[in-house]
């Protein structure tokens, strides 16, 4: 099933096209990738970049936001989801056209913001959404982190990647949906960083993004509620993590990142599982 409409009050944009890189001819094995993120801005902020690359190269990525994101500091419910959908058109590939249907799509399964749990419930609800979407690989929030959202979302989508195998049992149909795929076992689990500590564990591996970073950079810009500029904004407070130049201050964590491998830009990624290569001409600086 296609998952462009899971989600009506934020479909995915198809506005400016964006400049498309030849990897995109290199495709032969389009996958559904769901990319999960316990608010809207989570996901573009771990992963921005390679969410880009991955529509880039053919696949079909569907964020996945469990909360709408409120009450938060700034901004409310509506200003979120219009965010959330601005945010989609960066992302998009610049061969996208208007009357196809969009590479990055989003859905939201509109959980409770800052009381999100790891229940029965809230695992099949997103089981749901694996088997909405087919989902073969599934990228999710870092194990460790200060945020119990993010923490939750993390439980919530390791047991669903299990629940979404099961026979013999239905799975909620997530919202704006009408039916969903048969059961389905994500072959991949993936982390990405979005934590609210002061660390970062050594990666496993890191995809190289380089020439993806403007679009990385105009997705999190959507979210103006939460990242400015803002015409009331006083001095940050010394430490502040979110600070209005939070989006080019992401520039220098892909640069950094990318400086490990000899590359560009890249954005840090986590398994708990062994990961294969059928060969070394993927390996970047090679």
């Amino acid at each position: 099933p296609r998952s462009s409409s899971a989600w009506s009050p934020c479909r995915a944009s198809t506005n400016e096209p964006n400049s498309m890189s030849p990897i995109s001819q290199l495709i032969t094995k389009p996958l559904n990738i769901l990319v999960l993120a316990a608010h809207p801005d989570d996901a573009e902020i771990g992963m921005g970049a390679t969410i880009a690359k991955l529509a880039d190269q053919g696949h079909r990525i569907l964020i996945c936001d469990l909360t709408d994101g409120s009450p938060t500091p700034r901004g409310d419910r509506a200003s979120r989801l219009i965010e959330a959908q601005h945010a989609l058109a960066p992302l998009q590939p610049g061969n996208t056209t208007p009357s196809e249907t969009p590479r990055v799509s989003r859905l939201l399964l509109d959980l409770p913001n800052r009381t999100l749990e790891h229940s029965i419930a809230t695992r099949h609800a997103l089981a749901g959404v694996i088997r909405l979407h087919q989902a073969r690989v599934v990228f999710l929030p870092h194990w460790e982190d200060a945020h119990p959202d993010h923490l939750a979302a993390t439980r919530i989508a390791e047991d669903a990647r299990f629940d979404a195998k099961l026979t013999k049992i239905e799975m909620p149909v997530p919202p704006g949906a009408t039916s969903i795929g048969p059961p389905i076992y994500p072959t991949w689990l993936f982390y990405y960083h979005n934590s609210h500590l002061r660390h970062v564990a050594p990666p496993h591996f890191l995809i190289d993004t380089s020439g993806y970073e403007s679009q990385k950079l105009a997705s999190i810009r959507a979210y103006r509620s939460q990242f400015g500029p803002w015409d009331d904004a006083p001095a940050p407070a010394p430490g502040t993590l979110v600070t209005p130049d939070f989006p080019e201050r992401m520039l220098s964590y892909l640069t950094y990142w990318g400086s490990r491998i000899g590359t560009t830009t890249a954005e840090p990624f986590w398994t708990k599982e062994p990961l294969g290569l059928t060969s070394l001409s993927t390996i970047a600086g090679l």
